[in-house]
């Protein structure tokens, strides 16, 4: 049979039906399992209902809702349709809601109860509400739309952290390209394993995580609702083999030290951190909560796609911290650092996005004769491993000094009794800019702002240590469950700035 050119169709439907593939852990910790051939009978059912309602080829189906596994059932189903799903992150502010609804010219929206109101008087149904969800699935066979490799499968808004989030069309064969490559290289060593999804299904990590994982025949733990409790209880429980998340998540999780010393952890093999940097100290942390885990720091953008980076083709041991070396057919340059070793990433790939949506401008920015712009520094050592240095965007430019946040943050998480640091910049009239700093203290220690100066004076260059400290006792998160930096930008200025 050929094959169908489909990213909703890449699960495959030869797992055994009976086989567990998504165990949903609601907020209260009950638990359900659905098994692959509901996955896929439920899956194709939406595509049927999505059609019988009119919608055709290429209309965007908004998903605006919590984890649930009708949230990827419905992104699977909406692939399968030949529509373009738009997951779109709920906690933004509903100005900004409007605008993704907008901009994307969704026909369609899914919802869940909180969301509902958001949808104004576009078509909507929602998910957790079994009656509405069974009336909008069409029971049968279906046949996945054969899609070409240049049409969109999903379009995930960025942040927007500066302005309004810009839409990033990733197209089928974009994903398909890169899923195909990973479930070759690692798929066989996750059939039958379980991993642990606890990232909001908005963001690129926990939703190509949990496709991954499917793609592979493995299981997904979905945690609806992430405390570092529930995600500690949830590995032990379910016996997830593999663990992922963010680098703040991981910084929670490592705080809860009375339930770490009552779990056994022992059967994760394999911890992954992306989405955001990560420290020498996070990953001995993780290493420690993990024991026998391989950790490994993912790299990617939603404009490259969700991973760029892997095993080195000379089978060489991937270093601490770095990001690994570049895929196959993946290409990497390094543009405008003081040597050719270090610079800002430009990436090439089949990924990449063809261009934000409708932004032309924005697009001519960042793109340039099929590469993309990452923003993001790196440096490449003599084996061609690839590390992070810090955002270009980020650089605190200090008299005639460049510094990068997460560097100096590096720093300041070796000393032992800090949990977090963040750097941001803050204006100085002789300067221009200067680094301070927040500070999470680890359990147990004291510490004063005289100590955590002088540590980094230390240990690293004088012109990058914090000029100020505030101690916080934990970090503000945004959406995606990283750490947010305006909200520390708007905090230092009034606590600093005068």
């Amino acid at each position: 049979m050929t094959r169908i050119f489909n990213l909703g169709e890449l699960i495959p439907r030869t797992s055994p039906g009976d086989d567990p593939w998504c165990i949903e852990i609601a907020a209260d910790g009950s638990a359900r399992t659905l098994t692959f051939a509901e996955l896929h009978q439920d899956a194709d059912a939406l595509a049927r209902g999505l059609h019988k309602r009119g919608l055709r080829r290429g209309d965007c189906v908004g998903i605006l809702a919590a984890n649930s596994a009708e949230y990827l059932i419905a992104h699977v189903g909406i692939m399968r349709a030949g529509l373009v799903a738009v997951p779109a992150n709920f906690k933004l502010s509903r100005d900004t809601i409007d605008y993704i609804i907008e901009d994307s010219k969704m026909a369609f929206v899914l919802v869940d109860e909180l969301r509902q109101g958001f949808v104004g008087s576009i078509p909507s149904i929602r998910m957790d509400q079994p009656e509405a969800w069974r009336d909008l699935l069409d029971p049968g066979p279906f046949v996945p739309v054969d899609m070409r490799a240049e049409e969109y499968a999903t379009i995930l808004y960025t942040s927007g952290s500066s302005g309004r989030p810009k839409g990033v069309p990733l197209t089928h064969g974009g994903w398909v390209w890169v899923v195909d490559y990973l479930n070759a290289a690692q798929g066989p060593a996750m059939k039958g394993k379980r991993a642990l999804v606890a990232a909001p299904l908005y963001h690129m990590n926990g939703l190509f995580q949990s496709l991954l994982m499917a793609v592979a025949g493995g299981s997904v733990a979905l945690l609806c609702h992430f405390t570092a409790k529930a995600y500690l209880e949830a590995v032990a429980r379910f016996h997830c083999h593999m663990v992922t998340a963010v680098p703040t998540m991981y910084a929670l999780i490592a705080r809860e030290t009375e339930l770490l010393a009552r779990l056994d952890l022992s059967h994760v093999v394999r911890a992954n951190s992306g989405s955001a940097p990560a420290t020498e100290t996070l990953f001995d942390s993780i290493a420690k909560i993990f024991p026998n885990a391989i950790i490994t720091n993912w790299w990617g953008t939603t404009e490259s796609g969700p991973v760029a980076f892997g095993p080195h083709p000379g089978g060489l041991p991937r270093p601490k911290l770095s990001l690994g070396h570049p895929l196959p057919q993946t290409e990497i340059k390094l543009v405008g650092g003081t040597h050719q070793e270090e610079g800002t990433a430009w990436v090439r790939s089949k990924a990449l996005t063809p261009g934000y949506l409708n932004l032309p401008e924005e697009t001519a920015k960042r793109f340039s004769e099929g590469w993309y712009n990452t923003g993001d520094v790196m440096r490449r050592d003599a084996d061609g491993f690839y590390y992070f240095v810090g955002r270009a965007d980020d650089m605190i430019m200090c008299g005639a000094e460049n510094i990068y946040p997460d560097e100096v943050e590096m720093v300041l998480e070796k000393h032992p009794g800090v949990a977090q640091a963040v750097v941001i910049p803050i204006p100085d009239e002789v300067k221009g800019q200067i680094p301070v700093a927040f500070i999470v203290r680890r359990a147990g220690f004291e510490l004063s702002i005289d100590e955590i100066k002088q540590y980094a004076l230390d240990h690293g260059p004088a012109y990058q240590h914090p000029r100020f400290v505030e101690f916080v006792t934990e970090m503000p998160l945004a959406g995606t469950n990283k750490i947010d930096r305006r909200v520390l930008a708007e905090r230092a200025a009034r606590i600093f700035v005068r």
